[in-house]
């Protein structure tokens, strides 16, 4: 692994047992096998009635269609897997490639999910103090006891600590962490404006800093980024680029976009 220009020995997580989840959460595949067997159900129920048999040639094609369904978000989660496609991994990798971050201060992960992230940001840098802050909400069974207990395994409880917050209102004061990284995050904000979100967590660090804002960001969610990072520029933020994390994270837009994260764009900078 290269970070900053210098190879480094690559990060391994899940090595101990960790559990880190997958992105492809395991709700999705409760509601898509509910309703399978519910459109079977109906598919079958409505041959023995009398003038419903076209709807139930409808619901058994339904029930087919969402199968199908089924066997593609199998396909992405093993593509997610640790240990399975790795993309996951992959994603992390290339996000903290583009940090520029010497190593030493504070990291803070908007949305950190299961640790993942912040754990492999404190393992490529020994001597950083890492905080994760996560809302932590039903969908995809991540909590701060998940977190802590992977930060444990992986040797580094010692320079993490993992806080429940919001990323539209950070609970820290200005110009707080040294360098600041999001992942998938902004997204799954509903009703959020997206600008807005990623100016909260520029709030938060320091003068000097540097971050690493990574998320799927359809232009119908947030606008011209070019345009945003050139409002960057002119507020006096340095080095600031979006990179095409679809192409250089999963290889093509093509696979991106198989993956539901085709717009995958970062934004980095020093403040």
């Amino acid at each position: 692994m290269e970070i900053n220009g210098r190879k480094r020995e690559p990060v391994r997580l899940g090595t101990h047992g960790e559990n880190y989840g997958n992105w492809m959460s395991t709700p999705v595949f409760y509601m898509v096998g509910a309703l399978i067997v519910l459109m079977a159900v109906l598919g079958v129920v409505s041959h023995f009635i009398p003038g419903m048999r076209l709807i139930g040639v409808l619901a058994l094609a339904a029930a087919v269609a969402v199968l199908l369904l089924l066997a593609w978000i199998t396909w992405i989660r093993r593509q997610y897997a640790f240990g399975g496609g790795g993309m996951m991994e992959k994603v992390h990798e290339v996000l903290l490639s583009h940090l520029n971050f010497t190593g030493k201060g504070t990291l803070l992960e908007v949305g950190c999910g299961s640790g993942a992230l912040s754990i492999r940001a404190a393992l490529s840098w020994p001597e950083a103090e890492v905080t994760g802050m996560d809302y932590w909400g039903a969908v995809y069974n991540y909590s701060q006891a998940m977190c802590e207990s992977n930060a444990r395994s992986e040797g580094v409880s010692e320079r993490c600590r993992f806080l429940h917050g919001d990323a539209r209102k950070l609970d820290f004061p200005d110009e707080t962490f040294d360098a600041v990284v999001s992942n998938y995050v902004y997204h799954n904000i509903n009703g959020a404006d997206k600008h807005a979100l990623l100016l909260e967590s520029l709030r938060v660090l320091k003068k000097g800093g540097v971050f690493a804002l990574n998320d799927d960001m359809k232009p119908r969610m947030y606008g011209d980024m070019e345009e945003f990072a050139e409002k960057l520029r002119k507020m006096g933020y340095q080095e600031v680029w979006i990179i095409d994390t679809a192409q250089e994270a999963f290889g093509s837009h093509r696979r991106a976009a198989l993956m539901m994260l085709g717009d995958s764009r970062m934004l980095t900078g020093r403040k």
